[in-house]
């Protein structure tokens, strides 16, 4: 079941064009859709971090965040009510906002419609962190999060909300401090096929094929594969 699921997001397959020595595509799933619901997922995924960090000799409770976003297509099936339209990058779909951990593996993942702002989800997004990791203290964001949202975050959850901007005489591309670990986590994702664009239904389930994602990675790293790499089982020849 791990493997066939794996195998849809690695290779961005429909699920009913699951290989056929593979479980029933509705098994599968269910099998999914049920790890996300019960948090099975979740308690993976971090389970997995955890020992990401501990062998890169740092302690399981990080005390500091990155967070941006990234935008991505929509494909037909998408409800209108969960999409929308981002200016800014020209793109209609939906937008996946993530805090991650110096290392940049994902702490926190939510996904909304394109159209929203990213000082709006910053908001739910900030207190979930919060509820989860009492340890952090610090978070560091783009311009894009700053005003009034800085304030709210050292009154409510009380997080440091510390903005990296450009200075004004810089021309062209440049590795921004903090900001490229985060950056570095998107690209992460996008080796993932199923990430390229929006084909969930749900955006709960868009959630979790981040997290699912990102146990490939990290479970790939743990076994002593190229950094980032996730080897899938390949099917057997059909006779």
């Amino acid at each position: 079941m791990l493997d066939a699921v794996r195998y849809v997001v690695d290779n961005g397959v429909k699920w009913a064009n699951l290989p056929r020595d593979f479980p029933p595509y509705r098994r599968v799933h269910a099998f999914a859709r049920r790890w996300q619901l019960t948090g099975l997922l979740a308690e993976l995924h971090d389970r997995l971090r955890d020992k990401v960090r501990a062998r890169e000799g740092r302690a399981p409770d990080p005390t500091a965040a990155i967070v941006d976003s990234q935008s991505v297509r929509a494909a037909a099936n998408i409800p209108r009510a969960t999409s929308g339209w981002d200016g800014g990058k020209r793109v209609g779909g939906r937008k996946r906002h993530l805090m991650v951990d110096c290392p940049g593996l994902v702490l926190v993942v939510l996904v909304t419609a394109a159209s929203v702002q990213d000082r709006d989800a910053a908001v739910p997004l900030l207190e979930r962190l919060r509820q989860t990791y009492f340890s952090i203290r610090l978070v560091w964001a783009d311009g894009g999060y700053a005003g009034s949202l800085v304030d709210w975050a050292k009154e409510r959850p009380r997080l440091t909300l510390d903005i990296v901007k450009r200075t004004d005489d810089t021309t062209g591309f440049v590795v921004l401090p903090r900001r490229w670990v985060v950056e570095r986590t998107l690209s992460w994702l996008m080796r993932s096929r199923r990430l390229v664009r929006d084909y969930e239904t749900l955006p709960a389930m868009h959630e979790a094929m981040v997290l699912w994602s990102m146990t490939m990675l990290m479970s790939g790293r743990l076994a002593g594969h190229r950094k980032g790499a996730f080897i899938p089982r390949q099917p057997a020849p059909s006779s």
